[in-house]
């Protein structure tokens, strides 16, 4: 596994797609892609936006299961740990869930990019 991390707006899918050689086809929209489509594409983008559909699902992302199933994928997530805390309670669980589930990703990651300004800089690599 991959992770890709970084800012709002700051060329991390474009970054992944040219660093890992991964063509647009291949990728997936975690706001509207089919939930089970995680364990088959090369690259999910919008990672974060696939968390909150899971948890208003009530449902939980299987790391072993992605991890024995699709082992290289590569997750491309927006930071959402700064910044103003939000008010309402979904959206305060939603950022503690994304921050938790990707410092587990990352644990588990043979990479980690974080992209500012369209830059990627290696911050983890096995």
């Amino acid at each position: 596994m991959i992770l890709v991390t970084g800012g709002c707006f700051q060329g991390k899918k474009d970054y992944a797609c040219e660093a890992f050689h991964i063509a647009r086809e291949d990728t997936a929209d975690g706001a509207d892609c089919p939930l089970e489509a995680i364990f088959d594409v090369k690259l999910l983008y919008h990672f974060h936006e696939y968390i909150r559909r899971l948890m208003q699902a009530k449902e939980e992302l299987d790391l072993d299961r992605l991890q024995c199933e699709n082992p290289d994928i590569v997750l491309v997530t927006n930071e959402l740990g700064y910044g103003v805390v939000p008010v309402d309670q979904f959206d305060r669980a939603y950022r503690e869930k994304t921050g938790r589930v990707c410092c587990e990703i990352a644990k588990r990651a043979d990479e980690v990019h974080r992209v500012v300004c369209g830059i990627g800089t290696v911050i983890k690599h096995d």
